[in-house]
């Protein structure tokens, strides 16, 4: 065998020895990964049984995909999937743009006492507990001295105050809206880091040839920032079916919303521990991850194209 087809393998070795330091650094991360990520995948097995709490899992009794069929043919299937499948839609059509707007913004902000001031309120949010921003929500929408019904009554756009976390219209623009101002602060420290990373001469040079800051920001921030917005879009893609769990929870105590607020994610634990299906609700919670690895690779190929992707 030639001398140099083990020289790449030898390579690998040596690199790695000269970074032992840097990659025990990673080890930590790995095994809580292992721990709580790869060990409790046996439990999947139960979405193939009538799983009976207590039980040893090997001994109970194999039903093949019957509870995945009792899903797919059950008529919470339509709504829940609807809900899914809109309330993620609207989290990615809102959500995603808005920190890479918020960012190309701050950047072209020359005053850095404003530009730390806004971005300490934007992030600021994220830091908090849903419950927290659900109380906040709630303590705005409410009836009795809500802050918003009381600026509509004052402007006669409403005759008495509006109940809007107890109709299901207002819901989804309620949690869409909530979601984005918790996150775009804390989401766009990614893309103000790869803006900073962008050549100043690039800027300079665009200048001298005339280009406003707009036209500067379309021709070189958009473009120089986009392998990191693809990347992202390919994990938002990924995570399409995951719609939320402690923002709906939170938001939608309200019986009534369940028409609109039922996502798989709140199935799966109102059916698996409220009711005790706890093999029904795993077959659903393996379906969902399923489909969310099959997007998650039709993205990556779609994006490899671009010359951008994971793997």
């Amino acid at each position: 065998m030639p001398a140099h087809l083990g020289k790449p393998k030898n390579n690998v070795v040596k690199r790695f020895i000269k970074q032992l330091d840097i990659q025990l650094m990673v080890l930590p991360a790995l095994a809580l990964i292992f721990v709580f990520a790869y060990m409790p995948m046996y439990g999947v097995l139960i979405a193939f049984q009538n799983y009976k709490l207590g039980a040893d899992l090997l001994n109970n009794d194999w039903v093949g995909f019957k509870h995945f069929n009792d899903f797919f043919t059950s008529p919470e299937f339509y709504p829940v999937m609807r809900n899914t499948i809109v309330i993620s839609f609207l989290k990615l059509v809102f959500g995603f743009p808005a920190p890479i707007i918020l960012a190309l913004m701050l950047n072209e902000v020359r005053k850095m006492v404003f530009k730390r001031v806004v971005q300490t309120i934007t992030y600021l949010p994220h830091f908090l507990s849903w419950v927290v921003i659900g109380g906040m929500v709630t303590s705005i929408l409410a009836t009795d001295n809500g802050s918003l019904n009381m600026v509509l009554e004052k402007l006669n756009f409403v005759d008495e105050p509006v109940n809007f976390l107890s109709l299901p219209e207002y819901f989804w623009s309620i949690l869409v809206t909530t979601n984005v101002w918790k996150e775009i602060g804390f989401s766009s420290i990614i893309y103000l880091a790869a803006i900073s990373g962008i050549d100043p001469h690039l800027y300079e040079a665009a200048s001298m040839d005339g280009a406003s800051r707009f036209r500067q920001m379309y021709l070189i921030t958009l473009p120089c920032i986009m392998p990191v917005v693809i990347i992202f879009m390919i994990l938002a893609i990924g995570n399409l079916l995951n719609a939320g769990f402690e923002d709906i929870l939170i938001l939608a105590s309200n019986p009534g919303l369940r028409d609109v607020s039922d996502s798989l994610d709140v199935f799966v634990v109102r059916v698996g521990i409220d009711n005790f299906r706890y093999s029904y609700a795993t077959a659903i919670g393996l379906s969902k991850a399923l489909v969310s690895v099959t997007l998650l690779t039709i993205a990556n190929l779609i994006a490899r194209r671009t010359g951008n992707s994971l793997w």
